[in-house]
């Protein structure tokens, strides 16, 4: 994985063997773990071909270290590179029951279910120590506040206890990403991610508990792992997974040289059939941000795969299924300190 700068800055250094100095390149890089100062802890969306309209975004950047992430170009903004200080120099947000509360309450706010888990995962392994996750939905709970999960990781069984609360007022769904049943592979694009036996057995410990739980087949890589299309619908399925998606690979800024340099070092022989076909989905391009068509891609590749997908579908009883509609009429602003309303006697 390349550490280059991110496209905002104007300057980048590039180092060259000169053949005057040799330094030691450690096997392991240190994680730096920063506070990020909180100023709103909601974000809003417009865009119409996605289905929420706001989130929250626990962490930017992701011990993951998922290759295809396309939350990576996100660090550019802190001048920071997509590359390995995506993976390693991580901030948490700050303060989040209170800001939290604080927007909840406010006077103009309208009940709308948040989704977490749209950028970086929430449940990365930074989660164990910090447990802003499990504040964030303590609140929520406290608020009867809708809300939707996606993660990859199994840490998220930790806090069942709060999903099922959730779920038995109809307030939570929750989608775990499944990208491989290969372990091999797994460990390639998703280095530090839970294995895909963790995730499916997640998947049922979630639907056993009456957590409403679907999956996320992402991404979708042609001449990679779309051959196990069909296999992970159907895994999913006897796992219990209630509704299944799927979206194709995204390569935005970034992400694309990243992954062409990780795909030339890991599979050299089939790096350019497979770039060429992405970008045979992407309107010649290795990404379009073509709204309605950025998920699944367009041209006879990706109608083949969206095709399978439905066939997939049918074959395992879940082509009319989805999660249950969420509850909104329940929400209780939080009481805001110092506005607590006075005794009556």
């Amino acid at each position: 994985m390349g550490n280059a700068a991110g496209r905002f800055l104007p300057l980048q250094t590039i180092a060259v063997a000169d053949g005057w100095y040799i330094q030691e390149v450690p096997t392991r890089l240190a994680t730096e773990v920063l506070p990020d100062r909180t100023v709103r802890l909601l974000t809003k969306n417009n865009s119409p071909d996605i289905g929420f309209e706001q989130s929250i975004n626990p962490y930017k950047g992701c011990e993951h270290g998922c290759v295809y992430c396309f939350a990576r170009p996100t660090h550019a903004y802190l001048d920071l590179s997509p590359g390995l200080d995506f993976e390693t120099r991580l901030f948490y947000k700050t303060d989040v029951c209170e800001h939290l509360r604080e927007e909840l309450g406010h006077r103009r706010y309208k009940c709308r279910p948040i989704a977490i888990g749209t950028n970086t995962d929430p449940y990365q392994p930074l989660e164990r120590e910090r447990r802003i996750m499990r504040q964030i939905l303590r609140v929520l709970l406290e608020c009867h506040h809708p809300v939707t999960i996606v993660t990859k990781s199994a840490l998220i069984l930790r806090d069942l206890d709060i999903l099922q609360a959730l779920a038995e007022q109809g307030l939570v769904h929750v989608h775990l990403s499944v990208t491989t049943l290969d372990n091999k592979l797994k460990t390639k694009l998703e280095p530090r991610t839970a294995s895909p036996a963790a995730r499916l057995r997640a998947i049922s410990t979630l639907v056993d508990a009456n957590v409403p739980t679907g999956a996320m087949i992402a991404p979708i890589i042609p001449f990679l792992n779309d051959h196990e299309l069909e296999s992970m619908v159907g895994r999913c399925a006897e796992a219990g997974a209630r509704a299944v998606q799927y979206i194709l690979i995204r390569l935005p800024h970034e992400v694309a040289p990243l992954f062409e340099q990780w795909l030339t070092h890991h599979y050299p022989l089939k790096a350019k059939r497979v770039m060429q076909t992405i970008r045979a989905t992407r309107g010649g391009k290795a990404y379009s941000a073509e709204w309605y068509q950025r998920m699944t891609g367009s041209g006879p590749v990706a109608e083949l795969i969206a095709q399978r997908f439905n066939i997939a579908l049918k074959r395992n009883g879940l082509s009319d299924k989805s999660l249950p509609r969420l509850r909104t009429d329940l929400f209780l602003p939080p009481v805001q300190p110092g506005n607590a309303q006075m005794p009556l006697f």
